[in-house]
Parts: structure tokens; C-alpha cells; sequence
């Protein structure tokens, strides 16, 4: 496969900004060859419905122009739904939990978010933090905690409960985890 498509297929998996330095390292070629495989991308994408948006230092995958008067219209349909099961399970990983990353959010839910959280960024109800690393984290924005009527996510219902019961949860998964490590060691 070549270095455009596997490009093509971190980005859509990011959906967000990549540094081209990061790419280079992640697929073990120059910046130059990032870059040539980028132009690439962007001449393949040029009459689709994705684009390829790019600074000197990142790059990411964006709708068309064209499709911005579509893409408005079903972000207000997607506004006025409800945010579902899912939704709110990931609003309260972050309200619980506070800055959290997307992987550790994935890790408690058993499922990628990634739709979740862009639906979540969409209406305001979280927002994204500086880069955590290689990923960026998530927090509830002052409007979520206004809205539900408290200051600090402390106030939140049966907060020492609920963190106390994640915490049991990371260290279990951590146990589980090591033992695999273990596991599979012993049996090489």
C-alpha cells in the first residue's frame, strides 16, 4: 500500500491535526517523503468530498467547501437529537473523571469515541485540550457546568462514590493487564 493511503487512513482514524514530523517518524521515511506523498493525497482528494488541509507543520482531513451548506444542515439535525446512551456515558467519563484522554476514555467504555467526542465538541458540551503527548484531552466546558447548575465537577452527584468506583476500575484493569504481560512472557 502506498505512504498517500496509509496517510489517507491515520488521518480519517485521527480525525484531527497531524504533524508531518510525526508522520515521517510513524511510517519511518524523511519530511520530504511525507510531504511528496501528501501532495499525493491532496491531488487524489481534490475532487472528492474530503480535502486534505495542511499548514507548514500539520495536516488533517476536512469536508469539501462546496459541502459546507450540507454539513451545517445536518450539524443542526445532529444538535437537536438527543445524545443517546453513548453520549452521555462519554459526558460522564468527563465530567467524573475531568481532563481525560480519548484512549482512556476508550478504555472504560470497551469502544472507540471518537464520534461521540466530535458530536460532543459539536454542541459545546466539551472541549479539546492542548495535545496530551500524542493525543489530545477532553474537558467539560464552564457552559456544561453552568448549565447542570454547579461550579466544580466536585459538586457533581455522589462524586467521591463514582471516582472512588473508576479508580477500582483502572487499577483492575491495570492488574488484568499485567497479567497478560506476565502470561504471555512466561509462554515465549
Amino acid at each position: 500500500m502506498t505512504l498517500d493511503i496509509q496517510i489517507e487512513g491515520v488521518l480519517f482514524y485521527k480525525a484531527a491535526p497531524m504533524k508531518i514530523s510525526v508522520l515521517a517518524r510513524m511510517f519511518a521515511v524523511s519530511e520530504e517523503e511525507v510531504k511528496e506523498a501528501l501532495q499525493r493525497l491532496q491531488n487524489r482528494l481534490r475532487e472528492g468530498g474530503i480535502r486534505l488541509v495542511s499548514t507548514d507543520t500539520e495536516v488533517e482531513l476536512r469536508t469539501a467547501p462546496d459541502l459546507s451548506e450540507l454539513i451545517e444542515n445536518l450539524r443542526k439535525d445532529e444538535m437537536q437529537k438527543e445524545i443517546g446512551k453513548a453520549g452521555a456515558e462519554t459526558l460522564a467519563i468527563i465530567l467524573y473523571r475531568g481532563t481525560v484522554s480519548r484512549s482512556e476514555i476508550d478504555s472504560i467504555r470497551g469502544v472507540n469515541s471518537s464520534f461521540i467526542l466530535r458530536n460532543l465538541l459539536t454542541r459545546g458540551l466539551i472541549q479539546r485540550d492542548g495535545a496530551n503527548g500524542r493525543s489530545y484531552a477532553y474537558s467539560a466546558t464552564p457552559d456544561l457546568l453552568a448549565h447542570l447548575g454547579i461550579t466544580t465537577r466536585e459538586e457533581l452527584p455522589q462524586f467521591a462514590d463514582i471516582m472512588a468506583a473508576l479508580d477500582t476500575f483502572e487499577e483492575q484493569q491495570e492488574d488484568t493487564s499485567e497479567t497478560r504481560s506476565l502470561f504471555n512472557t512466561e509462554a515465549s
